[in-house]
């Protein structure tokens, strides 16, 4: 793993566009501050919602959530022009669940509106819909995680769901995704910013 264990860190890490840094470092982060939010992904959490079972509590709304990682593993491919965010956040206000589950139907759920690909709609109905049945009914408490520890287990890919808006100062950043390259602020800094 390329970050320390969260109980010696404390944090979670959250991946923006280097873009969005200047802003994100200004005001924090709110689930709804990007655009791809609406044109990309409100529409798939309500999908993904639709299949959210009874156990789940009312305040786990995926489509208010900011998505986090508990850590990546050293071969994780981070897009160019990234940053990595390490957040503290408030884990009493935070849902676990297994991101592989709901990437199995995130192509299928998009592509299903081109005619070439519509029979991707029987996959949702069929096979999509006991993939998130199966996603919500193995998530759990950020806490309860912390002793069960599902995002240590083979094949479970743990998203955190933080249903809570991150304040600047909770926020550092840990990567620098540049070049394909992975710098710490430091490693950019002495890279970037040297006078010649």
């Amino acid at each position: 793993m390329i970050f320390k264990d969260y109980t010696e860190t404390q944090r979670i890490y959250h991946i923006i566009s280097m873009y969005d840094l200047k802003e994100t470092l200004k005001t924090g982060i709110n689930y709804d501050d990007k655009v791809t939010y609406n044109t990309k992904y409100k529409g798939f959490h309500s999908f993904i919602e639709q299949e959210k079972t009874e156990k789940i509590p009312r305040w786990v709304v995926r489509k208010k959530a900011i998505f986090g990682s508990l850590n990546y593993k050293k071969s994780f491919a981070f897009y160019s022009n990234s940053v990595v965010l390490g957040i503290k956040i408030e884990p009493e206000r935070c849902w676990v669940a297994n991101e592989n589950l709901a990437n199995e139907t995130y192509a299928p759920f998009f592509l299903r509106e081109i005619d070439a690909f519509n029979g991707a709609n029987v996959y949702l109905n069929k096979k999509g819909k006991k993939l998130l049945k199966d996603y919500w009914e193995t998530s759990l408490s950020f806490k309860d995680n912390l002793e069960k520890r599902m995002d240590l287990r083979e094949g479970y890919n743990a998203e955190v769901l933080i249903l809570h808006n991150i304040l600047p100062e909770n926020i550092e950043i840990e990567f620098i995704i540049s070049s394909h390259k992975r710098f710490s602020p430091e490693e950019w800094k002495k890279k970037y910013c040297e006078i010649i």
